[in-house]
């Protein structure tokens, strides 16, 4: 593109982004919600498609009707404003209407990771002192296994049935078979619900069975959806939007659902991710827009060129994690012209957006930031002689500290403690308060950008890595691994794996005095007490934990030398993709790992 195009194309964006760029959360007291939303797209293009799933496509009006009688159902069943109902249920047009219909009414919906069972599935549904609980067909095993342990009564289980044919589970209420029978007009408190009420829980990536409980407000959902979708997507309502991530995540929840909410544009629903189906369906369903993770994206990558790819009509996508080595392919191989990737999280109160189209940057933010010197192989923030943080030189990683205001509010999550170990005070005043996102990230020089600083992801610091889009606390899965009846000490760690998006785990092993170390039991163990993202890819027996003179376990060296057989003495052992066997780690694997033909 020449120079004088670029100006033109970028003073555009710049004029289009001028309304929004302050873009202020509502207050608390306004009348403005994500149902409230929902009404308002349905009355301005009611036979225009709002979903396509499976088969299945409904219109906005038909949409919006569904939602209505679901939410009636919902307080025919005695579902209060105010109360939070656990919804477990994969992506299908059901669960996104039992979420908007709990937002009609008031009610909180704590959107359950569907990959969880047991102690943390428990926890997920105690924690936001859930009052019902609604569960898809699909996902009753998960459930079974729990319910005695649950403090609900049995009509407090809300059924809603799949592709099958059940009745439902013994006493549970059969939603599906009374939905027809209610009234589908607007509930009338819908018009009523505040800003400053709870729509979600989004809940943490837990890895012993103890997620965190982000509380996600109306506001937040309005304010996080509005920029992604007129200054990110630019959606338009002939768009039609690609979405397979899942509706409990807030990728999919917020820059998908809201996005759409806010447009009008349409959504095609998939209930997972399907590397060989996704373009022949971009193509079948004309989808215009993509909302993505960066694992997704590699293994689009990695697909053989296919026919459906050509001419495709997918112009922009939005989402976070694409890797800077994978930012080419989807520019060249793939032809989108819009990559709009963004940064941030559930209960943060800083976002970033890559509104000016530039190439391996998560954007800019109207936050007010602060990039601290931080050491990693401590992991410990680094201060002066004053005890002050250090900011960091450009080009070089810091680790983000966000400020806290009226503006950029910091919600963080139901638990009181948690919430506080995210917040330091007294960065650069007294009074100050900064939200402490976990995250280095660099300001990097993108060329002309109107004046806003620009900035790339480096990596999660010390306790947490990403690993298959999902965050894995080292903490809790070495408290999970210490409960081997052989280990004594677990330290874990996250390490580089060629071709892979994020981190694998690694735990370095200290076995308790006399122990040989039992390989399929300890296999076992984990398959059982831990989800499978959690998982370690690499095992190390250590003779000896390294700490420091506070018994601080040490990763730095243990992350430098990794699985390298030439630089680590210690016997190794790998998880190969889908096996549940840790095996001895030989030479012929570990090239394969290093050339990124190992699966993972």
């Amino acid at each position: 593109m020449s120079p004088i195009k670029e100006f033109f194309r970028v003073t555009k964006d710049f004029l289009a982004l001028t309304p929004h760029v302050f873009f202020k959360p509502p207050k608390d007291s306004a009348k403005q919600s994500m149902g409230r939303l929902l009404q308002e797209t349905a009355a301005i293009y009611p036979d225009k498609p709002a979903i396509t799933f499976e088969g299945k496509e409904l219109t906005w009006f038909e949409f919006n009707a569904l939602v209505n009688q679901f939410a009636h159902l919902l307080k025919k069943q005695g579902v209060k404003r105010g109360e939070t109902v656990a919804l477990l249920m994969e992506n299908r047009i059901e669960m996104l209407a039992s979420q908007l219909a709990l937002a009609k009414i008031g009610a909180a919906a704590g959107l359950i990771n569907t990959s969880l069972t047991g102690k943390a599935l428990i926890h997920c549904v105690s924690i936001t002192a859930s009052s019902k609980f609604l569960i898809g067909e699909e996902l009753m095993d998960n459930i079974t296994q729990v319910k005695s342990q649950l403090n609900l009564k049995d009509q407090d289980y809300l059924w809603v049935k799949d592709v099958g044919q059940s009745q439902g589970p013994g006493t549970a209420f059969n939603m599906s078979a009374q939905i027809e029978h209610m009234p589908a007009h607007n509930p009338p408190e819908t018009l009523d619900i505040r800003a400053g009420e709870k729509v979600c829980y989004i809940f943490t990536s837990g890895t012993t069975g103890l997620p965190k409980a982000a509380v996600i407000y109306h506001r937040r959902i309005i304010a996080g959806a509005t920029p992604m979708s007129k200054m990110g997507l630019k959606s338009q309502q002939t768009d039609r939007i690609y979405l397979c991530l899942p509706l409990y995540h807030i990728t999919g929840l917020l820059a998908g659902v809201g996005a759409s909410l806010i447009s009008g544009a349409s959504i095609f629903m998939r209930r997972r991710f399907s590397a060989s189906q996704f373009w022949p369906e971009v193509q079948q369903h004309q989808c215009t827009s993509f909302v993505y993770v960066g694992e997704l994206c590699r293994y689009l990558s990695l697909q053989p060129p296919s026919q459906a790819e050509q001419n495709n009509p997918l112009h922009t996508m939005l989402g976070n994690g694409l890797r800077p080595d994978l930012w080419d392919d989807f520019r060249n191989r793939f032809k989108v012209k819009r990559i709009c990737e963004i940064y941030g999280s559930s209960e943060g109160n800083v976002a970033f957006l890559n509104l000016l189209n530039k190439d391996k940057t998560i954007g800019t933010t109207t936050a007010n930031i602060m990039l601290a010197k931080y050491d990693v192989d401590n992991d410990e923030l680094v201060r002066d002689k004053k005890g002050k943080l250090i900011e960091v030189k450009t080009g070089e990683a810091g680790l983000l500290l966000s400020e806290i205001d009226d503006k950029y509010q910091f919600d963080g999550y139901e638990n009181q403690q948690a919430t506080n170990s995210k917040v330091l005070l007294g960065v650069k005043k007294k009074s100050d308060r900064w939200f402490n996102t976990g995250d280095l990230i660099r300001k990097i020089d993108v060329g002309f950008a109107m004046g806003f600083d620009h900035y790339q992801f480096v990596d999660r610091t010390g306790d947490t890595f990403r690993w298959r889009a999902e965050n894995v606390s080292t903490n809790e899965v070495g408290e999970t691994l210490n409960a081997h009846n052989q280990v004594d000490i677990a330290n874990v760690y996250g390490v580089a794996v060629a071709g892979a998006e994020g981190k694998a785990g690694m735990a370095a092993l200290t076995l308790k005095k006399g122990e040989s170390f039992d390989v399929s039991a300890f296999s076992e163990f984990v398959d059982q007490q831990l989800p499978a993202f959690a998982r370690p890819v690499f095992l190390r027996l250590q003779q000896v934990a390294e700490t420091t003179v506070t018994f601080k376990l040490l990763k730095g060296n243990l992350q430098k030398e990794a699985y390298h057989a030439n630089s680590c003495q210690d016997p190794l052992y790998v998880l190969k993709p889908k096996s549940k066997q840790y095996e001895l780690l030989d030479d012929t694997f570990y090239q394969q790992i290093m050339a990124g033909s190992a699966g993972y």
